[in-house]
């Protein structure tokens, strides 16, 4: 059942790829198109570019046709090429967030465990920072780390 409900459709529809088509204008000097010539106008017979009678291609020689072939082949494959290129250079990319985040976290973990942070001043002597500039130290760098690498 199904076989000649597809055999009745593509019947059906290769008869309409045969059809000629036709343009006019008509009185108000508007274009139309159809299948049919118009009995009131002059109507110019439109070329689709296709010879019914002739296969796509058929004028080409079996060299040309394998030149196109190959030519099609050959751009695929670079297309592929650079799918993949482009898809390890992600893959890297995303392998070194991953590695810039472990030592983020790793340095966060740290932070957490050290009392109090200072500066060296110009005699290259420790400075130690407030209570509230070491929270605040803290802080930024968490941010931090969640901006670049999430929660």
């Amino acid at each position: 059942m199904l076989i000649r409900i597809f055999l009745a459709f593509l019947v059906f529809f290769s008869a309409s790829l045969n059809a000629e088509i036709y343009r006019w204008v008509d009185d108000q000097g508007r274009t139309h198109f159809g299948d049919r010539p118009s009995p009131q106008a002059t109507a110019k017979r439109l070329s689709t570019g296709a010879n019914p009678a002739e296969p796509v291609g058929a004028s080409r020689s079996v060299e040309q046709r394998q030149e196109g072939i190959q030519k099609f082949l050959d751009q695929r494959q670079r297309e592929r090429d650079s799918l993949q290129a482009a898809k390890a250079k992600a893959e890297e990319k995303q392998a070194k967030l991953a590695s810039h985040c472990r030592e983020l976290r790793a340095r966060l973990i740290h932070m957490d465990r050290i009392s109090t942070f200072y500066d060296l001043n110009e005699q290259g002597e420790q400075v130690f920072v407030s209570e509230a500039e070491n929270r605040k130290l803290r802080e930024r760098f968490r941010a931090k780390v969640e901006a670049t690498c999430g929660r």
